[in-house]
């Protein structure tokens, strides 16, 4: 009998494996892929989730890893060029893109070292519940044998397309239309600092990663879809000419270290993120646009909360470990929210003249800068732009 049991060993389940094993639980984590296997990602984790790997005793690992520290962002759009350093959190002012296949390693690892029991190459295939329909443990195969294990909590963190959502029957409290469609690959040796290129209809990003490579994203509007994928690099490298080339002519002479990947199945979404016995974090309560980089982080965000809620209720009376899930869900649905639209914002790849205007104030301003790059971070919300001194610019 397990306090918890986490399906899914990636960005929300290892660290919630992680946490409630290091808070004395006994937690059981599950993943379906095989350890250290990579998977579809924009890698950034923005300031907030790297002052949560340092909070964890993480960071200098994923710093020991190679991944270089993201310490400066350019952003252009029309004739705005932003350049500048955020304010950070928590003394972190440096985002992160760790390759997926390392830092998940890395919290899968620190779950082990905390005491949390990892088994990869695990499938679930059902939930046990109790006569009154509580769940109360999971069914699954593992090299080809059936299993089932017991726990007083079972947390969804399988991502977008979440088999504990789908086996709950977790229902869309909001649920709007996918908007873009993004294809990224990685370049060597180019030198770039975290660089985000913005047109109507069109979205690219540079961002450092492991091993000198560059992971280079092109977004285009999910109207595009059938259109681009039909010619995929041909489309990803006239969306890089066409929005950012001076990008563009960086990568002239290289030549891509993977193949391309892909989606066109970005979607937007709240789920119900809890009811008796169980509770979704990460990408399976909550999903949106990869455009604004921002899934990681309020991952990490979610599990944080999540610890914090159920602490001291897995012992004891159910009902009150699913009053402090209700609460759990509830706080997150509101706080997650400004990001949730923020974000479709920007995935509608259509720059308009009032955020132009504004823009144009903050380029000539290095503090203005700051914290708009403290927003892009998600550290900050767009009110806090609107300081007295950018009202004299306006």
């Amino acid at each position: 009998m397990y306090d918890a049991i986490v399906v899914g060993a990636r960005c929300a389940g290892a660290p919630a494996a992680l946490l409630l094993a290091r808070a004395g639980y006994r937690v059981l984590l599950l993943d379906k892929a095989a350890y250290g296997t990579d998977t579809l990602s924009t890698h950034l984790v923005h300031q907030p989730g790297v002052a949560a790997l340092a909070r964890w005793g993480v960071l200098d690992r994923v710093r020991a890893s190679g991944c270089p520290p993201l310490d400066r962002t350019v952003y252009e759009v029309a004739d705005v060029h932003i350049e500048g350093r955020a304010r950070g959190v928590d003394g972190q002012r440096a985002g992160f893109a760790p390759r997926r296949h390392v830092l998940d390693a890395i919290l899968v690892d620190a779950a082990g070292a905390a005491g949390a029991e990892f088994r990869d190459r695990c499938r679930v295939t059902g939930l046990l519940r109790d006569g009154l329909g509580r769940v109360v443990g999971v069914e699954g195969s593992r090299g080809g044998r059936d299993f089932t294990e017991r726990a007083r909590l079972v947390i969804g963190a399988d991502g977008m397309r979440s088999t504990v959502a789908r086996l709950t029957a977790a229902p869309y409290t909001v649920r709007d239309t996918r908007l873009s469609c993004a294809y990224y690959t990685y370049w060597p040796d180019v030198p770039a600092d975290l660089e985000l290129f913005e047109r109507p209809g069109g979205w690219v990003a540079a961002v450092p990663t492991h091993d000198a490579a560059t992971l280079v994203l092109a977004y285009f509007p999910q109207s595009r879809f059938e259109e681009v994928r039909a010619d995929a690099y041909r489309a990803y490298r006239e969306q890089i000419r066409a929005t950012a080339p001076a990008l563009h002519e960086r990568l002239a002479g290289r030549e891509p270290v993977e193949r391309l990947h892909g989606s066109g199945d970005q979607q937007n979404f709240f789920r119900r993120a809890a009811g008796p016995g169980w509770v979704l974090v990460g990408d399976a309560a909550h999903h949106k646009d990869s455009i604004t980089a921002r899934g990681i982080s309020d991952a990490f965000w979610q599990v944080e909360r999540l610890v914090e809620a159920v602490s001291g209720t897995l012992e004891g009376d159910p009902l009150r470990l699913d009053a402090a899930l209700d609460r759990y869900a509830e706080d997150c649905a509101a706080q997650l929210a400004p990001g949730y639209e923020a974000t479709l914002g920007v995935a509608r790849l259509d720059p308009h003249e009032q955020r132009l205007s504004l823009l144009r104030a903050v380029q000539s301003d290095p503090e203005l800068t700051a914290i708009y790059l403290d927003m892009v971070a998600g550290i900050t919300s767009a009110g806090a732009l609107y300081t007295p001194r950018l009202l004299a610019l306006l």
